[in-house]
């Protein structure tokens, strides 16, 4: 009976010396310093356990994120549909209005396609297009120009419209076999000779060597508002008249700037207008 009495007491201590009051922490406290000793003499030693230790807990740590994952998972679903029905609805707004758009370019080609019927009017000749990729880039802070994959060979010569997808971005100002070189309107050598729709107001576009070019030679009286949409307006026969470039902007110092459609920086591919006229291309109807 005594010796049940010793072995129950001596399981009792057992945990109670390990886990509680400081015999366990000096326990603990020894066998952390073992385990630093070890790391120091047999660094691989304690790196394999580690790894040991890893390969054994991973899999639990999986078990026990892998709810949490589904969770997050779940919610970025949620707000994913969301955004897509946001943007679903916002097509659909803009589809309808394209639409009414389109029916009201239907009303107006009709419209001036009578007009020129009555008036016996001579239609220009529509222009061609040579498509180029942008190779290289000379910008710096005095000179924007830039690199196209295009040249002789494919029929561009000086003076020739670039378009990015959005609107004009220059001329060309030199022509090898293979390449062109392109002025930008925002150079400070770049002039071009612009209409203010809307108002029916010449101007000339100067760059400034900043992001956004200014209207000169305009009167004080020129009426322009603004966002009024600048387009060429074919004076001088360098440029084919209404190529799109940007719309009317207040500058800080009192003058008009011109916001540019088409950002450079983002342009990848141009579009160079051929305005020659092809005698293949006259019919005698024009």
């Amino acid at each position: 009976m005594k010796s049940t009495i010793r072995e129950q007491s001596l399981v009792g201590f057992a945990p109670g010396f390990l886990f509680g009051g400081r015999a366990g922490t000096f326990f603990f406290l020894i066998l952390a310093c073992l385990f630093l000793l070890a790391s120091v003499i047999r660094p691989s030693l304690v790196g394999g356990l580690r790894i040991g230790v890893t390969d054994i807990v991973s899999p639990t740590i999986a078990a026990i994120s892998r709810p949490f994952q589904n969770i997050a998972e779940g919610f970025s679903n949620v707000s994913g549909m969301a955004a897509l029905r946001a943007e679903n609805t916002q097509l659909k707004a803009e589809n309808l209005r394209l639409r009414e758009w389109y029916q009201t370019a239907l009303m107006l080609q009709a419209e001036n396609q009578s007009l020129q019927n009555l008036l016996n009017l001579k239609i220009e000749t529509p222009n061609k297009y040579i498509t180029a990729r942008v190779i290289s880039d000379f910008g710096n802070a005095y000179v924007k120009t830039v690199l196209v994959g295009a040249g002789k060979n494919e029929g561009i010569k000086k003076d020739h419209a670039v378009l990015a997808s959005e609107g004009m971005v220059g001329r060309v100002i030199g022509v090898g076999n293979n390449s062109a070189r392109v002025l930008l309107l925002t150079d400070l050598n770049s002039r071009v000779p612009v209409l203010v729709e809307g108002s029916s107001q010449k101007a000339i576009m100067a760059g400034t060597n900043d992001k956004m070019p200014v209207l000169k030679h305009m009167p004080a009286d020129s009426g322009i508002v603004k966002d009024a949409r600048i387009v060429t307006s074919g004076h001088g026969g360098k440029f084919p008249a209404g190529l799109p470039i940007g719309r009317v902007k207040q500058m800080d110092n009192g003058q008009m700037g011109v916001e540019l459609y088409a950002s450079m920086n983002k342009v990848t591919h141009v579009r160079i207008v051929d305005t020659d006229i092809d005698p293949n291309l006259v019919r005698g109807d024009f």
